[in-house]
């Protein structure tokens, strides 16, 4: 029953959709951390039992290729971020890294294993292990992957943010379908969220400042 095609998208809908979407209604925070916990929960079961993921690193990873490919786009986010920030609210460029160096470095690592890989673990590992055959084509099941992965963000009520988080999940989306590796597009996700905190945008993502 759990592998049949009506339950998948049952399951798709429930937890993409229904779920975000929920969370930007006026009820407890208690009750949402707890939906939250138990969604979670579901999808671990899901990858561990169903889906039989073992969460092994992948051997023969092409650490190289990947880097170059990165810093890449990692650059292009630089300097267009730099300008928007300098641009919009210049008292907050890199406000944070030059006046509380301290946060900065906790946030940066709180973020990166609790935020980050969760999030990768749920939007691509499990995203994909559980519903790429049910889409023949394949830049429609990116879009949407980059599309729900926006969706999660609605809780900020921000246009940009919907915007940067679409741009994400377009770039993780083709990363993990490149290298099959939760923990390449999870360092992608860490570098590219990191340095939006660092340069000054981390505001409307939630960071604290």
């Amino acid at each position: 029953m759990m592998q049949s095609i009506r339950y998948k998208l049952f399951e798709l809908i429930i937890i993409f959709i229904v779920i975000p979407v929920s969370f930007i209604l006026d009820y407890s925070p208690l009750l949402k951390l707890i939906i939250g916990f138990l969604g979670f929960a579901y999808i671990l079961y899901l990858l561990i039992k169903v889906e039989k993921n073992t969460f092994k690193i992948t051997k023969n990873i092409e650490w190289k290729n990947f880097w170059k490919v990165t810093l890449i786009k990692f650059f292009s986010i630089i300097i267009i971020t730099i300008i928007f920030v300098w641009s919009t609210d210049k008292a907050n460029l890199f406000n944070v890294v030059l006046n509380k160096p301290k946060l900065w470095l906790l946030i940066l690592l709180f973020y990166s294993i609790f935020s980050v890989y969760p999030q990768e673990l749920l939007y691509r590992t499990f995203f994909f292990k559980r519903y790429e055959a049910l889409f023949k084509n394949e830049k429609l099941f990116i879009f949407i992957n980059a599309l729900l992965f926006s969706v999660a963000h609605l809780l900020f009520k921000n246009t940009l943010v919907l915007l940067l988080t679409f741009i994400g999940g377009i770039l993780f989306a083709y990363t993990y379908k490149k290298t099959r590796s939760t923990l390449l597009v999870s360092i992608e996700h860490s570098i590219y969220g990191c340095w939006l905190f660092t340069v000054g945008m981390g505001s409307m993502l939630g960071f604290p400042s």
